[in-house]
């Protein structure tokens, strides 16, 4: 499972080095690279066999609304292969880069099955979003579910 976050940068040609743990589950996946898409102002990177599930999953959605298409036409038509190169770094496209707004300072967040690529700025932002949130007893309520 992908875990933890780290801080990074982005060279000027869009490389990411992809940090060693998180390199060893991408490879156990029976892949060298990821998955990227975009979703809530970041990027998200699924080692190839997950990605293979969410696809699945998709397709054998019944929905068929408005809203689903729409968002097959973005999340999977937005989708980049990215391999890891020799020097254990992927090329995350332009289009993606802008729509993550990566310019230099970038953090890479575990998430569990995937891990997610944010500017550093709107990962302090979510960061801070959250705390706020943090002060509803609702989510509060929401999270204690989870016995922690």
């Amino acid at each position: 499972m992908f875990r933890g976050s780290s801080y990074h940068t982005i060279d000027a040609k869009g490389r990411i080095i992809i940090p060693a743990r998180f390199r060893d589950l991408i490879r156990g996946e029976a892949g060298d690279g990821v998955i990227l898409s975009r979703l809530d102002g970041a990027l998200v990177a699924y080692p190839l066999e997950a990605w293979h599930g969410i696809e699945a999953r998709i397709l054998a959605l019944a929905e068929k609304s408005d809203t689903m298409r729409r968002f097959r036409r973005v999340f999977i038509g937005g989708a980049f292969s990215c391999e890891c190169d020799r020097q254990e770094r992927i090329l995350v496209p332009p289009s993606l880069r802008e729509y993550a707004r990566l310019e230099r300072d970038i953090v890479l967040a575990g998430v569990l099955d995937h891990f997610e690529i944010w500017s550093r700025e709107n990962w302090e932002r979510e960061n801070q979003s959250m705390e706020n949130d943090m002060q509803q007893e609702s989510v509060r309520n929401e999270i204690a579910r989870l016995g922690l």
